[in-house]
């Protein structure tokens, strides 16, 4: 068994490690370890730094399924080094170190843990609107084009919806965006681009989900079809690696394109499906990278419940 002093040689020790090497996340988690300090004393010994962090955003820092990347979580990561007794700028220099994914290729995939947390946050957007699980639609086709941009953002996207009504009086659709890690959710834009107008917009800060109430103008019968489109212009977050389709009800033809900025072209891209948020990823296809448009996609001929993407590696 081990005694107090030797816990805290060995978490000294982890922590010296984690410093040296990173990454950021294994270095904050080990520094608050050492410290013995939970995440609201944490969080409350940053408010006195006049910063204001979420105990949540904490959470996720430490485990890695999202990285401080706004002016206002920088200020808190200087805080934390003084605040959890560290050399300076030595969390900062970690952030550095890997902002761009250099280290690994690229970020692991959102946890587990943080894609549950974004479900639940989306189920209770979604009843804000008053919006059931398929709102009285089936799906016919749906088609994303996203946009990366010269960063290599996120930095927008459309879609094009082909829906049929199973019930009468639907005049709605409830449509969702997820942000990468780091996005600003309060200053993305939907806009209403074809057979409907934009309603009410809901947004959750630390999971970057936005959902945005769509109104078509005009109430369907059963059997209706209806075509609309729209598109949100996000740019509000750093390096982006991949894109997952969200499918409000399956069914129906699922086209996704991805477009690069002629300045900023990925390495590698690849086609990927996974059956849950817990599951592993599978179904893993090279794209080719098409030289003239700069973009990749996928076709599905009828989608299932579940998760399909396109992701990218960076040079």
């Amino acid at each position: 068994m081990l005694h107090g002093t030797q816990h805290a040689d060995l978490a000294s020790e982890e922590l010296d490690t984690a410093l040296r090497g990173g990454p950021f996340h294994v270095a904050l988690r080990a520094a608050i370890a050492a410290r013995g300090l939970p995440l609201q004393r944490v969080q409350h010994h940053l408010s006195r730094h006049g910063v204001k962090v979420g105990v949540t955003s904490l959470s996720y820092w430490q485990q890695g399924a999202r990285r401080p990347q706004r002016p206002e979580s920088l200020r808190a990561v200087r805080a934390l080094e003084e605040i959890l007794k560290l050399p300076e700028e030595s969390l900062i220099r970690l952030l550095a170190d890997t902002d761009d994914g250099s280290a690994t290729g690229r970020p692991s995939a959102r946890s587990y843990r943080s894609q549950i947390e974004a479900s639940g946050v989306l189920d209770r957007l979604r009843g804000e609107l008053g919006w059931t699980l398929d709102g009285g639609l089936h799906a016919l086709g749906h088609h994303d084009r996203v946009r990366v941009g010269a960063r290599r953002e996120l930095a927008a996207r459309e879609s094009h919806h082909i829906v049929r009504a199973h019930k009468d009086g639907v005049d709605r659709f409830v449509a969702v965006h997820h942000g990468d890690p780091g996005c600003v959710p309060d200053r993305m834009t939907v806009h209403a681009l074809e057979n409907c107008r934009t309603g009410r917009v809901r947004w959750d800060q630390e999971t970057g989900v936005l959902v945005a109430e769509l109104l078509f103008g005009t109430r369907l019968r059963s059997g209706d079809t209806f075509l609309f489109r729209y598109g949100v212009e996000d740019g509000t977050a750093g390096t982006s690696h991949e894109y997952t389709g969200d499918f409000a009800f399956p069914g129906g033809q699922y086209a996704l394109q991805v477009r690069f900025d002629a300045g900023a072209l990925p390495a590698q891209c690849h086609r990927f499906t996974q059956h849950s948020a817990a599951a592993p990823r599978s179904g893993r296809q090279d794209l080719s990278l098409s030289g003239v448009h700069h973009s990749v996609h996928l076709v599905e001929p009828r989608t299932r419940p579940g998760i399909v993407g396109i992701s990218w590696d960076w040079e």
